[in-house]
């Protein structure tokens, strides 16, 4: 009994490094040699740093940031653009619980999202744009909103 509870919280532990080493900028770097290959050196440093700039196209920014938490399609009169969000949720105290794209859909044990809205132990959770990336038609970073 003592053995398999062991041998369950070892797995568990390694699902999870799993999981959080797939999500740096190294180990996305590590998966898309090709991409980080054809980049200049101050590109590859901000890469490095999880840093992007403006001109940087879409697999750049997915190497730098990871995965959107979400996309969104904006039209103006220049045409369709590509928005990326990358997003954080507080709760009602305005503590940050989590973000990232790992954190889209119900974790173990919370958040659970009702009507589209998370709710973290019995309260709803504030989304809150950590960045935002908006490409224009080419697919290249036309403009960066962050906090600071």
């Amino acid at each position: 009994m003592k053995t398999s509870r062991i041998f369950s919280l070892s797995a568990v532990a390694l699902v999870a490094a799993l999981v959080a080493g797939c999500n740096t900028p190294e180990a996305r770097i590590n998966a898309s040699p090709g991409v980080f290959a054809r980049l200049n050196p101050d590109q590859q440093a901000l890469v490095k740093n999880g840093q992007i700039a403006v001109g940087f196209d879409m697999d750049t920014v997915k190497l730098a940031l990871g995965e959107p938490s979400r996309i969104v399609v904006r039209t103006d009169s220049s045409g369709e653009h590509q928005v990326w969000h990358y997003v954080t949720y507080a709760d009602y105290q305005g503590d940050v619980i989590f973000g990232g794209y790992w954190h889209r859909y119900r974790g173990w044990g919370g958040p659970y999202f009702y009507g589209g809205i998370p709710y973290y132990n019995g309260y709803p959770a504030t989304v809150h744009d950590r960045i935002r990336v908006e490409f224009d038609q080419t697919g290249r970073v036309r403009a960066i909103e962050q906090d600071k």
